[in-house]
């Protein structure tokens, strides 16, 4: 400005002897006028350059959690002393400046200047969600736009359809559901700390979200005892995760098992065979039979509870042993082939050493056969060997029958052989006696060679 008003000021003086008066008027007026047009582009440029570079309000999202607090800033960069207003998504005026516009207890005015505008909304619910505008009354006015969202906090959930007790083999359905929140919350089934997989259904209630997941069992014995937890995950529980657990309680007949102290039981040793039985409810006290009938009242045979006890085994302890247990769903037995060996004679040490054993085959498939197997019942062992004895004995006989009666045929065809003789020499006509005749038979060869004669 001050360099137009120079050069006017030299052009004036120059032509200021040449123009009329009407001429220097005119004049004048067109410099006043180019002197204002100048001045308000200034400034209109001025205000421009400073609301670019701040004359805007400066707004944030908001998330809040159902209940809690919404803090709602509205920040100016650059402001001449113009106010600043906050409206609700219905466009009520909530602040105008410090001046509070709507009645709301739960709206309070946190900090009012000609920079900040900022407001909290306690208490929120979820009508509360929605687009707030922050207003700067320039002109024109300005405006920014924050969006409040306000989470749904999901409810406990609770599991349906668990009958106590449940029946092995039966099929049941857990259902486990949660309500309230906002976005749909998610449910996940764990089986003692275990992920399992359950069928999902989301179902809108209003402003908020309804989540059912289903789990489907087959029931057996393993799911005794067994916690299924139904657990909900939601950003509005991100410290404090929500959930649900129950104990599933299987009732099932009892199964039962003989457990043996020896491997080969044998004479004079200490034998303690235990019955274990597994059941829901617990099975009654066991009972004990030996071949089918009652256990023989010995001193050194004890039943205390499960347990069997042979304080000292003997032969007369050979049996089958039987045990039973019962609960109201069904009972359940073992059976123990008990054999007693003899007591082994001690053998020097042998200086061989034992074969590597052969693995076995998986093809074979007589694995069950104790008389096939590495591993065979002692009692099946005993029994073959009583088998193999018996055999070995009546071999034995035959061949010391055989024996004798070669040896009696060899003494009866020796002596008849002699008596024959002896008659063929007191026949001869030319023979004095019978002993001479032998005599002469064993010195005349020629004479022998006729009455010799041969059996077969």
């Amino acid at each position: 400005m001050v360099i137009v008003i120079l050069h006017f000021n030299l052009f004036y003086k120059s032509i200021n002897h040449k123009l009329s008066n009407q001429l220097k008027f005119c004049y004048v007026c067109l410099t006043v006028l180019s002197l204002s047009l100048s001045l308000s582009l200034s400034l209109s440029l001025m205000y421009f350059v400073a609301g670019l570079s701040g004359q805007y309000p400066l707004v944030q999202n908001v998330t809040v959690t159902e209940g809690g607090t919404a803090n709602m800033t509205c920040q100016v960069e650059y402001n001449d002393n113009t106010s600043l207003q906050w409206s609700n998504p219905a466009q009520q005026t909530l602040f105008f400046g410090d001046k509070k516009a709507l009645r709301d207890n739960r709206i309070e005015l946190v900090r009012a200047s000609w920079s900040e505008l900022t407001i909290s909304i306690s208490d929120v619910t979820l009508s509360d969600e929605g687009m707030y505008t922050c207003s700067l009354f320039t002109m024109p006015v300005r405006t920014a736009k924050a969006y409040l969202t306000v989470l749904g906090v999901p409810e406990k959930p609770e599991i349906d359809g668990l009958r106590k007790p449940a029946l092995e083999g039966d099929h049941i359905t857990l259902t486990c559901i949660t309500q309230g929140s906002k976005p749909a919350a998610d449910l996940r089934w764990f089986r003692n700390e275990k992920e399992v997989k359950g069928a999902k259904e989301v179902n809108a209630s209003g402003r908020t979200f309804t989540v059912r997941s289903s789990l489907q069992l087959h029931v057996d014995r393993n799911d005794d005892g067994v916690a299924y937890t139904c657990r909900v995950d939601h950003v509005a529980l991100a410290q404090t995760p929500q959930q649900a657990t129950e104990v599933l309680e299987v009732h099932y007949a009892p199964r039962v098992e003989i457990v043996h102290s020896l491997a080969v039981p044998q004479e004079g040793q200490y034998l303690k065979l235990e019955c274990v039985s597994k059941g829901n409810p617990s099975p009654d006290p066991v009972m004990w039979t030996k071949d089918g009938g009652e256990l023989p009242d010995l001193e050194r045979m004890i039943v205390e509870g499960r347990e069997l006890t042979f304080t000292s085994l003997n032969k007369t302890d050979n049996g089958t042993y039987r045990c039973e247990a019962s609960n109201h769903l069904g009972t359940s037995s073992a059976e123990y082939v008990l054999y007693v060996y003899d007591v082994p004679t001690t053998l020097p040490p042998s200086t061989t050493p034992p074969p590597h054993p052969t693995p076995p085959d998986p093809t074979d498939t007589h694995g069950s056969d104790p008389t096939v197997t590495g591993n065979r019942d002692p009692n099946a062992l005993g029994q073959h060997g009583t088998d193999h004895a018996l055999i070995g004995g009546v071999v034995a006989v035959v061949v010391f029958v055989t024996l004798c009666l070669i040896i009696v045929l060899g003494r009866y065809l020796a002596r008849h052989k002699g008596t024959y003789l002896t008659n063929e020499a007191k026949g001869a006509d030319d023979a004095p006696d019978a002993d001479t005749a032998i005599i002469n038979a064993e010195g005349n060869h020629a004479h022998a060679e006729e009455k010799k004669e041969y059996f077969i």
